[in-house]
This record gives C-alpha cells, sequence and structure tokens, in this order.
C-alpha cells in the first residue's frame, strides 16, 4: 500500500484528465483515485428501489413497448441498443402499416429513447425521420376519415346527478360508487389517485372536506398535497352528506382503517382495496344505466375531465383549475378542457340571427 492508501504505484508524475484511462487503464478522477468494480455495482435491492421510482402503469406500458422493439429488432436483423435512427424510423412504419393508434406510436418512441437513455446512450436513437413517418401517417388517417384519439367525455352536473341516481343508496356498493363518482369529480382524480385513498386521508372540516394525495403522477417526490372541496348544495351529490355516508359503512364493518374505497362481493362484504380498473368499470356501468349521452365512451378519466370542465363554465380560473386537480401551471390537457366550453360560449355564430 502507498502513502496516499492506494493499493499499487503510486499516482505521481503522470498527468490524468477526470475520466481518461491512467497509465495502467484505469479510468482515473481529479484526484488520481482510480474506478474498482464496486464503483459501477449495483445490489439488487437498489435495482429494486429505483424501478419502483417509476410510476407502475408507465413502468408496465415501457416494458411492453420495448419488448416489443426488441423483440422486431432480432427479427429483422437490427441491433437494438444503440439503435439507430433508420431502425426506429423502420419500426414506426410497421407500426403504422399495422394500424396502430399515433399515440400508442409516440409512447414506442418515448420508450425507445428513454431506455438508450438509462442505458447510457443519451440523445439516440436521432427521432427526426421516426417523427416524420408518424407525421405523414396522422395525416393519411384525417385525409382518409379515421378519428383520432378518442377522449373520454367529461361527466356534467346533470350527468354526475344522473349516475348517482342510478346507484342503489340501500346497498353497500351504491354507497361506495357514489362516494367515488363524487369525489372523482369533485377533486378532478385520477383513478390512481382514488383507489389509494386511505380512511385518515379525509377529514371533515367546518367548509367541507380536507383531502390528502400522498402522491401522483405530477408529484414525483410524493410531497403530498391537500384539496379543499366545499360543501354541496344537493342532497344526493353533497361531498360532506355522501363522504359521511361511505364512512358510517366502513364503521358499522368495523374498517375504520386503510383504503377508503373498498372492493365489494355480491354478498355485501368488503374486501382491502377496490383496483384500478375496476374504477373504469363502474363509471361506465352507471353512465349506461343512467343512460347518458356517450355512455359506452364513458371512463374514469371521464370525472377528471368533468371537473375541469364545470369548473372553467362556473368561472374559475385556469390556474386554479390547474393546481385543484394537479395539473402542470401550462398542461395542454387543462386547455383542451377550456377550449371545449368556449367553443361554444364564445362562438362567433351565437346571437347573428341563423
Amino acid at each position: 500500500m502507498t502513502d496516499d492508501g492506494h493499493h499499487g504505484k503510486p499516482l505521481t508524475g503522470q498527468v490524468v484528465r477526470v475520466g481518461e484511462q491512467g497509465p495502467e487503464g484505469a479510468i482515473t478522477t481529479a484526484g488520481g483515485r482510480r474506478y474498482t468494480a464496486a464503483d459501477h455495482a449495483l445490489s439488487d435491492e437498489a435495482r429494486a428501489r429505483i424501478a419502483d421510482g417509476v410510476p407502475p402503469n408507465t413502468r408496465r406500458a415501457y416494458e411492453r413497448q420495448w419488448t416489443a422493439f426488441a423483440t422486431w429488432c432480432i427479427e429483422h436483423g437490427r441491433v437494438e441498443m444503440p439503435a439507430t435512427g433508420n431502425t426506429l424510423a423502420e419500426y414506426v412504419e410497421t407500426l403504422c402499416a399495422a394500424g396502430r393508434a399515433p399515440a400508442g406510436i409516440e409512447q414506442a418512441i418515448a420508450c425507445v429513447r428513454t431506455m438508450h437513455r438509462l442505458a447510457g446512450h443519451h440523445n439516440q436513437p436521432p427521432t427526426d425521420a421516426a417523427r416524420l413517418a408518424l407525421r405523414a401517417y396522422k395525416r393519411a388517417r384525417a385525409e382518409a376519415g379515421t378519428r383520432g384519439q378518442r377522449e373520454a367525455p367529461p361527466v356534467g352536473i346533470d350527468a354526475l346527478r344522473a349516475m348517482v341516481g342510478a346507484c342503489d343508496l340501500n346497498t353497500r356498493t351504491g354507497l361506495r360508487d357514489r362516494l367515488l363518482l363524487v369525489l372523482g369529480l369533485a377533486l378532478m382524480g385520477r383513478r390512481s389517485e382514488l383507489v389509494a385513498l386511505t380512511c385518515d386521508d379525509v377529514r371533515q372540516v367546518p367548509d367541507g372536506l380536507e383531502v390528502t394525495i400522498r402522491t401522483s403522477k405530477t408529484d414525483k417526490d410524493s410531497r403530498g398535497e391537500t384539496v379543499a372541496i366545499p360543501r354541496g348544495s344537493h342532497p344526493l351529490t353533497d361531498p360532506v352528506a355522501v363522504w359521511s355516508d361511505w364512512i358510517g359503512v366502513l364503521t358499522e364493518a368495523g374498517q375504520t382503517s386503510g383504503r377508503l374505497l373498498r372492493r365489494i362481493d355480491r354478498h355485501g362484504n368488503l374486501g382491502p382495496r377496490l383496483g384500478a380498473d375496476a374504477v373504469n368499470v363502474i363509471v361506465r356501468d352507471l353512465a349506461v344505466r343512467a343512460a347518458v349521452p356517450g355512455a359506452d365512451t364513458f371512463t374514469a378519466h371521464s370525472l377528471r375531465a368533468g371537473g375541469a370542465t364545470v369548473a372553467y363554465a362556473a368561472g374559475v380560473p385556469v390556474s386554479v383549475i390547474a393546481k385543484h386537480g394537479r395539473w402542470a401551471p401550462a398542461s395542454p390537457v387543462v386547455l383542451r378542457y377550456i377550449r371545449a366550453v368556449d367553443r361554444w360560449r364564445d362562438n362567433a355564430m351565437r346571437g347573428v340571427g341563423l
């Protein structure tokens, strides 16, 4: 061992730039220390923690997209990592020829780039050719009369009351579903946020309810946020009354902790939690039972979109809506909801005498 505490020859008399190979081929730092295998090692626990840093839905989608891309590359004799720009463009052409939705192709491109970045291949592969191909595909679809991505229609107040009216409030399922609908709209909640709520996350205050969202899509560091929901004026959809009725069910069942929204079997027994996929099924089923126009296209997102839409129609500023719904301040999604209201409220043909 040398005087500087390192094994081998002392690092003197040799100028080595940071990140360059030293006289024995080892990568060195500014302090002259050499990297070893330990510097590049990562434990299974650390790998698992890093993987958990990506939202589960995003992780599953990217795993699926990357597997499809890597398999295609192998089948066509191409290198998947690092891939060339032409390989990515050819893959996009394959997806276009298969009639895939443009949104899915956009996700595939983003996935390939992300996987390259995580592997240390920054800004690879080039996407210019792939995006030009996708642009041409979108134009061809539009000219052929193919509809673009269909968004779930927003739930308005009339539709909400009709859907709540379709709930059997004499049953545990009906009371749970009413809470799901009202909270979903009033929170402008994502389905992942709704099913993650615990009993302790909601508390009654003099002005209404305070709901703690512990983590969300736009809160990557899980700082959490408390959303205020005022009391309502309609007995069927007053958030405080709706929440209170459901808490009564949980108290009666001795389930005053854990998840707020629970799965309920056909015998009325409460399960540990409601799954995210079940939220879509419940919303669509209630829309159909209430005979709401376009019911077959309703999803959980209809509640989130509905909250933003009715708020803007009532004169709430865009910045307030974005904050309440946990969107980024300049989110294009919020602006889409606003434009849907404005195209009727501020219509150029309104009042011209047609």
